[in-house]
């Protein structure tokens, strides 16, 4: 693990599809976005959409990472997904064995829960304590990380149910944040590489993320164009996504939606030109006739 390959990970998760996955959301549930009842304008509330889906693909990234961290350090990572007894998928954050010793960690970003997510984090642990330890016997170690060492507003609660827990199936259960899961596997230097990293990370990004899609069409073509036909069919019949601003805000000289119309004109097909037709009148009746 180096700078590079930690920051192409962080970008894949946090960067990578969301202007595609932003329409796809427009489309299928719009009532987020429009609406007199907002204090928000579209602008403002596009970002706030974006800046909280980046807080949930951090922790997305974090997952991989630490999943590559481990096997690193020579053990072997196990498929991430397990079945109890009423044949429920259950998924694993991580999961991996020294060849003797079975581990599977519960990971979050941080301890921040309310009462109702706390509890249902502990039973939702415990559902695959019950598997694993059914697979593995006393040879399993588990561990609940929070990999922001800051907030700890839960500990006290965690470690009490550990511990029963503990005592209950005769295993050894940890409670670990920040650095205290790379003291525990003796690669501390690797907690302090990515302390280095992610504030070299941070310091590079924008203060907020660029919202206007025709800042670069091209990539914003290359990146939409994919998008489900039926999401465009809502994103172009939506009066409201158009009249509010949301599509504006979004495409501001529609150079990029003009890429979009050339691309249905061309595809053989009826849906793209039952497409085709209606973004041509859109780009008219907001663009074109707005700079006449």
């Amino acid at each position: 693990m180096n700078y590079e390959r930690f920051t192409t990970i962080l970008n894949k998760h946090i960067f990578e599809g969301e202007r595609r996955d932003l329409l796809k959301k427009l489309a299928e549930r719009p009532e987020r976005f429009i609406g007199l009842f907002r204090p928000t304008k579209p602008g403002a509330k596009i970002l706030q959409h974006l800046l909280q889906s980046h807080e949930i693909r951090f922790g997305d990234a974090i997952e991989e990472l630490i999943t590559e961290i481990i096997a690193g350090l020579g053990h072997r990572n196990l498929p991430k997904t397990i079945r109890n007894s009423n044949d429920e998928i259950l998924s694993l954050d991580q999961y991996f064995t020294n060849g003797s010793t079975y581990y599977f960690i519960e990971q979050k970003v941080r301890d921040d829960h309310d009462s109702t997510k706390k509890r249902g984090q502990i039973n939702n642990l415990e559902k695959k304590l019950e598997v694993l330890h059914n697979l593995h016997g006393n040879n399993l170690v588990g561990i609940m990380y929070f990999i922001d060492p800051d907030l700890t507003k839960n500990k006290n609660f965690y470690v009490e149910k550990l511990r029963d827990f503990a005592e209950f199936y005769g295993v050894e259960l940890y409670l670990f944040y920040g650095q205290e899961l790379f003291e525990y596997f003796d690669v501390l230097q690797m907690w302090n590489n990515i302390i280095q990293w992610l504030t070299r990370w941070k310091n590079e990004l924008p203060d907020l993320p660029e919202i206007n899609f025709d800042e670069n069409p091209e990539e914003s073509f290359d990146e939409i164009k994919d998008l489900e036909l039926r999401n465009w069919r809502k994103i172009l019949q939506n009066n409201r996504l158009w009249e509010d601003g949301i599509i504006y805000v979004l495409f501001r000289t529609g150079e990029t939606l003009r890429l979009m119309q050339e691309y249905f004109r061309r595809q053989d097909s009826t849906p793209y030109r039952n497409l085709e037709r209606p973004l041509r009148e859109r780009l008219e009746e907001y663009y074109e006739r707005r700079q006449a």
